[in-house]
């Protein structure tokens, strides 16, 4: 069987890249087949995400609430893709003292892209365990991350546990397993 999930990642310090390959190992293990094709959108195109129905995004915030440098350049020819009836599980990296009034913003941005693309999103994480002034990756109540927060700046320890409960709980909101 090939790639159900594709997984599509920015990385320009590599650690949203070791958090992709960890969430690939992971889901890999739980489904005990590959499920997961890896994707790095700095070689690999975004019009790839259109071979499939299951997709997980990695993006971090830089600075100031900005966008990861390939996500910047492929922004707007991510409008062009059609996501109706695929399922977005998306995932980013921020850090929540260093940057707290912007604390996983570039994970909000790609997320309501993708909700008014047409994706149906899964993958929301309590916002608990967390310490920052604001975010737009907040659901409307406050309550959820729009999707997996990860701070290996300040909380290295956790992502590993992180990774593993949320890739489990996507293959379950996927009903993949």
């Amino acid at each position: 069987m090939g790639a159900k999930i594709g997984l599509f990642y920015g990385s320009s310090t590599c650690y949203t890249e070791m958090a992709a390959e960890k969430i690939a190992e992971v889901i890999n293990e739980l489904s005990g087949s590959e499920l997961v094709a890896l994707h790095n959108i700095a070689t690999d195109s975004i019009e790839l995400m259109a071979n499939y129905d299951y997709l997980i995004l990695g993006i971090p915030t830089w600075d100031y609430g900005e966008l990861q440098e390939d996500w910047e350049s492929n922004w707007d020819a991510v409008d062009s893709l059609n996501f109706t009836g695929a399922q977005v599980a998306i995932y980013g990296l921020g850090d929540q003292i260093g940057y707290p009034e912007w604390f996983q913003d570039a994970l909000g941005y790609l997320w309501a892209k993708m909700i008014n693309l047409g994706g149906r999103a899964v993958g929301a994480w309590p916002n608990q365990g967390y310490s920052f002034e604001q975010s737009k990756a907040l659901s409307d109540d406050g309550k959820f991350f729009v999707g997996l927060p990860l701070d290996d700046e300040n909380q290295l320890e956790l992502t590993d546990d992180y990774i593993a409960k949320w890739s489990q709980q996507i293959l379950n909101e996927f009903g993949l397993i």
